[in-house]
């Protein structure tokens, strides 16, 4: 199975109101890559749903918008054309993907694998002030669920998971995963808001941390994975539940 449901090109380029007042007061560091920058800008955009499904993607919009030349915007979306979020049509104009049933599974199988690395080496030297950190990720994580402030909820998970890769410095394992679940995490914010996920999500957080508190190796990676399966499980409700709508 392919796209949980066909993509309809837009003709507004970036008309979305949304992305408008996404890119409203933004202000450019000009101290650092101008690429980099709008590529996170465009690929957040993308991820939380401010830039719909089939929208077009107007590179020359964008930059006028942002007050740089184009160059750095071409290269950002081709960033995010690299990473499946949209895709290149020629001689028609560049659109945002529908979600990928097909590459959020492969991202789970990545994500699992060097996740279950990376947590099996800090089980044994994670340290009481690492511990700290990432509970106070947790409960800052609670918090903006319970806010409902899922895209900071969102953050707050990353951040945990990214805390236990760069335990051991495995900052590049962490990059890995992170470029592999875009289509991933459009995912989790649609089907956060659904009665129960978050918390059931910050409960497994508490179990995995628990388990490397006491370092515990087999227990910690087999919380881990009980928690990345759950997530692909509940992901492809989702994405199931989506296919059974009916077309507009």
């Amino acid at each position: 199975m392919g796209a949980c449901r066909m993509a309809t090109k837009s003709t507004g380029a970036n008309g979305d109101d949304r992305f408008v007042r996404f890119l409203e007061g933004i202000r450019l560091n000009r101290g650092i890559p101008l690429r980099d920058q709008v590529y996170s800008l465009v690929r957040k955009a993308i991820v939380i749903g401010k830039i719909a499904p089939g929208a077009a993607i107007n590179e020359v919009d964008i930059a006028a918008r942002l007050g740089i030349s184009r160059t750095p915007v071409r290269e950002a979306v081709k960033r995010v054309s690299d990473e499946g979020l949209v895709e290149v049509f020629a001689q028609n104009g560049t659109f945002v993907t529908d979600i990928s049933r097909s590459q959020v599974e492969q991202a789970y199988i990545i994500r699992i694998a060097l996740e279950l690395e990376s947590i099996k080496r800090a089980a044994s030297v994670i340290t009481t002030e690492q511990i700290q950190d990432l509970e106070d990720i947790i409960n800052a994580q609670e918090i903006a669920v319970r806010r409902e402030r899922f895209d900071e909820a969102i953050e707050r998970d990353d951040d945990f998971h990214r805390g236990i890769a760069l335990i051991n410095d495995l900052d590049m394992v962490w990059k890995v995963v992170d470029i592999s679940k875009a289509q991933m995490d459009r995912c989790r914010l649609l089907s956060l808001p659904s009665p129960g996920a978050g918390l059931e999500t910050i409960q497994q957080h508490r179990t995995i941390l628990e388990a490397l508190s006491r370092h515990q190796e087999v227990e910690s990676m087999a919380a881990l994975r009980t928690h990345l399966e759950t997530s692909m499980k509940n992901t492809f409700v989702y994405l199931d539940s989506r296919m059974d709508e009916p077309q507009a």
